[in-house]
This record gives structure tokens, sequence and C-alpha cells, in this order.
């Protein structure tokens, strides 16, 4: 059963979105020292509030992932849509509470609550909404940099507030190509998504658009003297993937796009922590 809700809250996406909050503390930390085992919880209770999202997506999903993944724990039987309600809920106010124990400020619970309430109001019915179901996956995917930055606050909050605009464009990006990709179960589920009202391929030149600036605008935290070389070195491997990532959309293959959109995004991670962590060795 463990592997089955593993799988339902989509593990490695919550390690990932967990990393990253604890990235943005680490960066905060170093200019504003607190207590570092903050950082513990910081990773927990993203960890728990983005698993507790995604099975509460699977949830309202499920119809759609009958078509376009038929796989998934829910319309494969293998939990109930109940069960994964519950489950999700649980999640959600365990993730609220272990918010309580982090930083010296409010901000981190504020944070942590509006993006509990954000992800419920997203999955029963922002989702389905042209433009701002995939705006608000952006700003909650770059959120996570602010939230560890928060509990430190100081001068590092000045560079997570530019990872987090960062994160919002490659998100973006890597969300129209999800919508390409689910097209047809969208469709028939009669949301209203990018690509079923202006077509795949305007969508495919909007998401490569944001996938560009994402790109161009990468050296920005090195510019400004954030970052260190290192920085420069990783997320230039980072931005030669997201490249190729729009190659695969333009070649209509929107499946291997998003993989290499997820892979680039994580590579970029790699960088922000080659360039604030190593900068301080």
């Amino acid at each position: 059963m463990m592997k089955v809700i593993l799988e339902l809250i989509r593990y490695k996406n919550c390690a990932m979105a967990g990393l990253a909050a604890v990235i943005g503390a680490a960066i905060a930390y170093s200019a504003t020292p607190g207590d570092p085992v903050w950082m513990g919880f910081i990773f927990i209770t993203v960890f728990i509030i983005t698993g507790a999202g995604n099975a509460l997506n699977d949830y309202f999903d499920a119809n759609i992932d009958a078509i376009n993944r038929p796989g998934r724990p829910i319309p494969s039987g293998r939990i109930s849509k109940e069960s994964a309600y519950n489950l999700s809920i649980s999640m959600f106010f365990l993730g609220l509470i272990v918010s309580f124990f982090i930083g010296s400020n409010g901000i981190p619970r504020l944070i942590a609550g509006f993006n509990a309430i954000l992800l419920l109001y997203y999955a029963k019915s922002l989702k389905r909404k042209v433009v701002v179901g995939n705006l608000t996956v952006s700003y909650l995917t770059g959120s996570t940099f602010l939230f560890g930055g928060a509990a430190y606050g100081g001068k590092g909050i000045q560079v997570t507030l530019i990872l987090f605009f960062l994160s919002m464009l490659a998100t973006f990006a890597r969300e129209i190509v999800k919508t390409i990709e689910d097209i047809e179960g969208d469709r028939l589920d009669g949301a209203s998504t990018i690509p079923i009202k202006i077509g795949e391929t305007k969508a495919t030149y909007i998401a490569c658009a944001f996938g560009v600036l994402a790109v161009l605008l990468s050296p920005l935290p090195y510019l400004l003297d954030f970052f260190n070389e290192y920085y420069l070195i990783v997320v230039g491997v980072a931005d030669l993937v997201f490249l190729y990532a729009m190659v695969r959309i333009l070649r209509k293959d929107p499946a291997a796009s998003s993989k290499y959109f997820k892979v680039a995004m994580f590579l970029a991670m790699l960088a922000f922590i080659a360039g604030s962590i190593l900068n301080s060795i």
C-alpha cells in the first residue's frame, strides 16, 4: 500500500519541491543565519503539502487520467477516490502543523496556508481555466524558493525572488507542453486549456517563447553577483537541456519534451546549489 501512496503523491516531485525550498532557505541562511533545524521542517512541510496537492489533483482528475494516464493509482483501481481524498486532506493538515515550527516570523506559515488553499482551489476548478491554471502551477513551483527564504529573510530573500521568477517562467513553459500532451483527455472532460483554445501549434510557440526567455534570463543571478561561476557552468548545461526540450515540442513530441523540461529544471536546481553553497566554501 505504501508503494501506491508514494506513487499517488508523486514522491519524486515532492522531494524536488522540498529540495527547492531548502535551497532557498540555505541561500537566505548564508546571509541571515538562524536555526539550521528549520531546514528539516521546511523540507518536510513542502514535501507533505506538495504530496497532498498531487493526491487531490488525481482525485479530481480521475476521469481525465482514465484516458491520458490509465496506469495511475486511482484509474487503475489500486486505490479508491475516497481514500485518496482522505489522505490528501490529512496531509494538508499535517503539513500546516509542521510549518508552525519554522522561522521566527509568521511568513512561512502564511505561505504554507495560502498555498494549501490554492492547491485545493486549483485541483477543483482552476486547472480547467485558460492560462490561470498554468500560472497557478507556475507560482506554486516558484514559491517553494520563497517559502525557504522567508524562514530566514534578510538579503537572501532578494536572491530567492529571482529564483522564484526564473522558476515560474520555466514551469509555465512546461505546463503548456503538458496541456498539449493531455489535450485529448482534457477535451473530453470539457477542460479549457491553451492548446484547446488556440490550437497546438500556437500553444507550442508560446511554450517555446517562455522557455527561451527563461534561458536568456538564467545568467541573471551571476550577473547580479549573487552566484559564482559554478552556477554559470551548471546552468549552461541546464539551458542546453531546456533548448532540446523545445526542439522536441517543435517536433510534436510533447511527452518527451515534458520529460526533458523536468530534467532541465532539476539541473537548474543543481546550478542554484553550486552557485550559492559552493560560494560560501
